[in-house]
């Protein structure tokens, strides 16, 4: 924070001038993915910052690429001959993460229903209850949309979302699905999802498992979905914690520097 003001009784707070959001970056690139090494430079920040948060008994609840901003968004545009067009490429990796709105102390009153719909973890659609984890399986989602240049969860639908899940992730774990109260999601400790409907074809064309969205089976790659997976880890008491992420072998490249 720079400074702050009252205006007319509205509170005003100054902070530093930033640059584009992470996701504004995308877009304007033709939604281009980020390079695998910018990946890893942008994730260990976004871990480090939201690790702090949760030493702190804090939780964001609102992470996703449009609350991620590069301090600078500078750009150097390269002509890709293979694909026929311009090609931004980052000057300068360092990231804020923003939008501290929404974020919750452990003993304030948790809402319900939290995250932007894309980034929102099981637990929180199935009313389980949240914490820190949530935070974790957001950032999940928000490394793979990097990768890809998309997100994988693209729907506006609660039970079609975990679909998609499922065929990505595989089943959703019995016990969570017996102790949610969102009975209407479920048959007989499945989920009720009728494959061959106009949605059922939807997520089967849009959605395939994790793995296959891999570009490339180099070992960086192989970490970073690694890690992606253990973040994406449905029961929240054995999804990877931030301390553990910043410990994984997808970013000893940054430790050796």
């Amino acid at each position: 924070m720079l400074e702050w003001f009252d205006h007319h009784g509205h509170v005003c707070i100054v902070f530093e001038l930033l640059g584009l959001s992470t996701y504004d970056f995308i877009k304007e690139n033709s939604f281009l993915p980020f390079q695998i090494d910018h990946i890893r430079q942008m994730a260990y920040q976004i871990c480090q910052s939201i690790n702090f948060l949760h030493h702190n008994k804090l939780t964001h609840t609102d992470l996703k690429p449009e609350n991620i901003l590069f301090v600078k968004s500078d750009y150097v545009v390269k002509y890709n001959s293979k694909m026929k067009r311009d090609e931004r490429t980052l000057k300068n990796t360092d990231i804020k993460v923003v939008d501290f709105g929404s974020a919750t102390y452990d003993d304030e009153h948790h809402s319900t229903l939290v995250s932007t719909r894309h980034y929102r973890a099981p637990e929180v659609i199935l009313a389980l209850g949240w914490s820190q984890p949530c935070d974790v399986w957001s950032i999940g989602c928000i490394l793979i949309e990097y990768y890809l240049g998309f997100t994988v969860f693209q729907t506006h639908d609660s039970k079609e979302h975990l679909a998609m899940m499922e065929r990505i992730l595989g089943p959703i774990p019995t016990h969570m699905i017996q102790k949610t109260r969102k009975h209407k999601y479920f048959h007989h400790n499945q989920l009720d999802w009728d494959e061959h409907s106009s949605a059922g074809r939807y997520v089967r064309r849009r959605c395939k498992p994790l793995k296959e969205f891999m570009l490339c089976h180099d070992e960086e790659h192989e970490k970073l979905f690694d890690l992606v997976r253990r973040m994406l880890e449905y029961d929240p008491v054995k999804r990877i914690t931030l301390d553990e992420a910043l410990q994984h072998p997808f970013f000893d490249l940054l430790k050796k520097k």
